[in-house]
């Protein structure tokens, strides 16, 4: 059994969005593993509940580890790193929301492995399938055998059914049946290959070390290994990579106008790397700024729920003019200390990682600064902590609009029944809060944080925002399948 994600205790299960995964490889370098395992830790933030590395060596062959838990408890030992030699090596983190819903199975941890005709493949998958469903059912039928629970794996079973001379070929002619979202690092014996869906929905960066090249889902984890960022993978493109060719660009898909998803500048994206071109954290902070000017209040202080929240409070404050302060210290500490809680640690709930500096919030007026609200679990708890505290008032302003709609492009969130904002108004989520104000920034005003001076285009999207408006850029005919409503068939 593997162990529970550290912050699931009681009702604040579901209460916090997650990336479901990141995606790092390299080729051109010796000891692949290492550079793999650095770059995953980077990425740790976009999957805590398991990790894998596969890497291919002459001698040996392909090799595959897959451990659950954190990357530094389970890719530092150097029994397990000196089992996956070579200079070719792709790995992901995952946390546990595609698939099975239970708790995480190994053989649902990636990356995914195949021996075909003409060689061997690893694959490894940030996104989500939105006809997996369908796709499984065809395959199963034409008598393939799943070894997971896992919607990636389908995308094996497409390869291994390919008519295609070339694992490149398969994988492109599999990409062409699924529907969704990916961003996708795969290998051979020789090459290094991503792909970006045709909407460009989860992110994928390459990068130089040396004589290398490097795949990531974002810019932090070239840092770590000292490589050099030289372009974001395109929406709907296809690198194929190899020390002596370099990088040799395709383009398998109809082209499409680009839908990057939002929130990765809200929150997923850690805030020292780059999308777009643009500082994750500036961005931000800018968020911060914006909702100063879209809701201003009288207080005496501005104060992130950390860590999340920080750079946006950082905003708020500077345009706001009202001091920031740490009224909130998170407990960098908490790890899995907490892996089978006692039911007196479980009703400890959001005390476990944050604490309420007292000193400072005494007796003031406190604007909180969050970067969503989903079942409001959570900001119920804060609220209580805050006013214990003896805070005179307390403001919400949240980084993001009223999360009211699930994202099923690879992102946890609950049924939209379980979303606060998908019953209530603004101001009944205040009330159900307990809390003297609550505003979150608008479509528009997050928009105008992200560069886009005329706020969003209702016509023409620029970005994926369908947890927030609704509008679902790929149907997710998976889920109306098993019920779900279209926002148009409300």
């Amino acid at each position: 059994m593997p162990p529970a994600h550290p912050f699931d205790y009681g009702d604040l299960d579901g209460d916090e969005l997650h990336e479901e995964c990141g995606v790092f490889g390299v080729v051109g370098v010796a000891d692949a593993a290492n550079f793999v395992a650095l770059g995953l830790h980077a990425l740790q933030h976009r999957g805590q509940e398991a990790g894998g590395i596969c890497t291919y060596d002459p001698e040996q062959g392909f090799n595959t580890a897959r451990r659950f838990g954190y990357v530094r408890d389970t890719f530092t030992s150097q029994a397990v790193m000196e089992t996956l030699p070579g200079t070719l090596g792709i790995g992901h983190v995952r946390y546990s929301t595609s698939g099975s819903k239970g708790p995480t199975q190994i053989r649902d941890v990636q990356p995914f492995f195949g021996e075909f005709s003409m060689g061997g493949a690893a694959i490894a998958h940030n996104g989500n399938i939105t006809n997996a469903n369908a796709l499984r059912r065809e395959l199963i039928e034409r008598g393939s055998i799943f070894q997971s629970s896992s919607d990636s794996e389908c995308i094996i079973h497409l390869m291994a059914r390919s008519l295609q001379r070339d694992i490149p070929s398969r994988v492109e002619d599999a990409l062409r049946r699924v529907e969704g979202a990916f961003s996708v690092v795969a290998m051979t014996r020789t090459k290094l290959i991503g792909v970006r869906d045709p909407l460009g929905v989860r992110p994928l960066v390459l990068g130089r070390v040396g004589d290398g090249w490097v795949l990531s889902s974002e810019t932090c984890a070239l840092d770590i290994i000292g490589a050099e960022f030289v372009r974001e993978i395109e929406p709907g493109e296809m690198v194929v990579i190899t020390p002596e060719n370099g990088v040799e660009s395709l383009r398998p898909f109809r082209p499409q106008r680009s839908r990057f998803c939002i929130f990765e500048h809200v929150y997923f994206s850690r805030p020292d790397s780059i999308l777009g071109g643009r500082s994750v954290y500036e961005t931000r902070r800018q968020i911060g700024v914006e909702l100063a000017r879209e809701a201003p209040v009288d207080a005496d202080l501005v104060c992130p729920v950390p860590d999340s929240g920080t750079p946006a409070a950082i905003g708020y404050a500077h345009e706001s003019g009202i001091p920031y302060g740490m009224g909130i210290v998170r407990n960098q500490y908490m790890g899995r200390t907490f892996i089978e809680p006692t039911e007196q640690i479980r009703n400890m709930g959001v005390r476990l990682k944050l604490n309420v500096n007292r000193a400072l919030i005494e007796g003031k007026r406190v604007i909180l600064v969050d970067d969503s609200v989903v079942r409001g679990t959570t900001s119920r708890k804060i609220k209580e902590m805050i006013l214990d505290a003896g805070a005179a008032e307390v403001h919400f302003r949240i980084a993001s609009p009223p999360t009211a709609w699930p994202c099923f492009y690879g992102v946890d969130t609950p049924q939209r029944e379980k979303l606060l904002a998908a019953s209530m108004s603004e101001d009944e989520m205040r009330d159900h809060l307990g809390i003297d104000s609550l505003r979150f920034i608008s479509l528009d005003g997050l928009y105008r944080a992200v560069g886009e001076a005329n706020g969003r285009d209702p016509e023409r999207p620029q970005y994926c925002d369908a947890c927030f408006s609704g509008e679902y850029p790929v149907e997710p005919s998976d889920q109306i399948e098993q019920g779900f409503r279209l926002k148009a068939a409300e």
